[in-house]
């Protein structure tokens, strides 16, 4: 296997060799379930995701963890705001998170560790770090050294000089200089708490992550993912305190997913332009969302609208439309061979279409040059089907294998819901067919009218009458 992927660490792109193939150690940062998840969260998870898909599509045996940070400052906030308690909070807004990635076909992860409930695994790390002289109290806080770490600065390619000129300190913060950041912190009035050897308190953001990952996957990771703000200084505080602790690489490899921008601004919760995925499944389709997300390569900024949406609506209604004609030509189909012997669509050229699937997703998981292909060969499969010679069973059964295996990756093609809907329709079109027999010519074209306000459309062909959506 030769998959090339872009690591964030080296700015280059390499072959994949995780530690222990065919074992894939992959860890995604999850949501802080303080809200809805908006549709840049979307993207991260979705291309995680497809990344997971594609990995086991390849072999491998792929262990992911994806947490939820349930206890963060805007958590505190937000909990005191609708007057309920953190945990409260957290379960809602995790149940929501779970509907919302069902609803765009994310898998569940293996584990999904929450923050609290790795509080000993924190407490020992942070002590770990505290005997080796790489983290210090103050006050009842304690801080990471960052320079006492020499290579920080390394995964977000920054120099100290560079990242000092942007560092601030914090209002009640008592570090030894603006780029330590905090392992623990001090109990406050009113704030969930926990003990620990230096007085009661609740982890800083950073550490939980490290603390929950080299728990559940080790010391070294294969792959940590997620999105590209996360680089500084969520990711490089992982690094140094991870790395600061174990003396071993943390990730073998990083990946970060692109921003989504809202009509060319930054979505922002001061410009009111944060458009959740909740508000926008009770709109759209999950598959042309997902295909949406899935249109470009993940390392690229996107651009979001209802415009650029229902362009990508259109596409995939091809290949959506394609797979609804293929199961139609299956009800038909011939097992003897027949004129079919000449058919443009052979196994070489499903093999060939594979091929350049493979060759796409090897590169650094290039869905784009993917879905390309797939509408390569729905060019061939079209002109197929409009041939006036009967089908042959085994061509038609041979693409529609291929499509449902390349969307067991991908998953944009709703294969489930065209099936119930192409016995449902074939209904109609009997009952219709029944109708012009009679004579019966109101009724005839009032189902057909039925079908056509649902975005059904009814097309006589050689092969009987044939349904697509508009």
């Amino acid at each position: 296997m030769t998959i090339k992927l872009y690591n964030t660490a080296t700015r280059s792109k390499k072959i994949f060799r995780p530690l222990h193939p065919p074992e894939v150690k992959f860890y995604v940062c999850g949501p802080t379930v303080y809200d809805y998840i908006h549709i840049g969260n979307a993207r991260v998870f979705i291309v995680c995701d497809l990344i997971r898909r594609y990995l086991e599509y390849r072999g491998y045996r792929v262990k992911m963890v994806q947490n939820y940070t349930d206890i963060d400052d805007k958590m505190i906030r937000r909990a005191g705001e609708e007057n309920i308690s953190v945990s409260e909070l957290a379960e809602h807004y995790i149940a929501a998170y779970r509907q919302d990635a069902e609803a765009l076909k994310i898998r569940p992860p293996d584990y999904s560790p929450r923050a609290t409930g790795y509080i000993p695994q924190i407490i020992s790390l942070i002590g770990k770090l505290l005997a080796k002289g790489l983290a210090y109290p103050g006050g009842g806080d304690i801080y990471f050294d960052t320079s006492r770490f020499p290579p920080y600065g390394k995964l977000s390619s920054q120099d100290r000089e560079e990242l000092m000129a942007g560092a601030r300190v914090e209002p009640g913060e008592k570090k030894k200089n603006p780029l330590d950041f905090a392992l623990w912190k001090e109990e406050k009035p009113g704030e969930p708490a926990w003990e620990s050897p230096w007085g009661r308190g609740r982890p800083g953001w950073h550490i939980e992550c490290s603390a929950m990952s080299m728990h559940l996957l080790g010391d070294t990771l294969d792959i940590h993912a997620g999105g590209t703000d996360l680089i500084f200084p969520h990711h490089e505080n992982e690094v140094a305190q991870s790395e600061g602790a174990t003396g071993k690489p943390f990730s073998r490899y990083w990946i970060h997913i692109g921003y989504l921008n809202l009509d060319h601004q930054k979505m922002s919760k001061s410009l009111g332009n944060v458009l959740t995925v909740r508000h926008l499944l009770k709109r759209h389709n999950p598959y042309d969302l997902r295909f949406f997300m899935l249109s470009a390569h993940y390392r690229s900024p996107v651009n979001f609208s209802e415009m650029l949406l229902e362009q990508a609506r259109r596409g995939r209604l091809r290949l959506q439309e394609l797979v609804d004609n293929l199961g139609h030509a299956l009800q038909t189909a011939s097992t003897a061979m027949g004129k079919d012997k000449k058919s443009p669509v052979s196994s070489g050229l499903l093999d060939g279409a594979r091929e350049r699937f493979v060759a796409a997703m090897d590169d650094d998981f290039n869905t784009a040059g993917a879905v390309a292909v797939l509408f390569e060969l729905a060019r061939e499969v079209n002109l197929y089907l409009k041939q006036e010679y009967p089908y042959q069973r085994e061509i038609v059964e041979d693409v529609l294998r291929f499509y449902r295996e390349v969307n067991d990756v991908l998953d944009i093609i709703d294969f489930n819901s065209s099936l119930e809907m192409d016995q449902e329709i074939r209904r109609a079109i009997a009952a219709r067919e029944e109708a012009r027999k009679k004579g019966d010519w109101a009724v005839a074209d009032r189902i057909r009218e039925e079908l056509l306000d649902r975005g059904i459309l009814l097309e006589d062909t050689p092969h009987g009458v044939r349904w697509k959506r508009k």
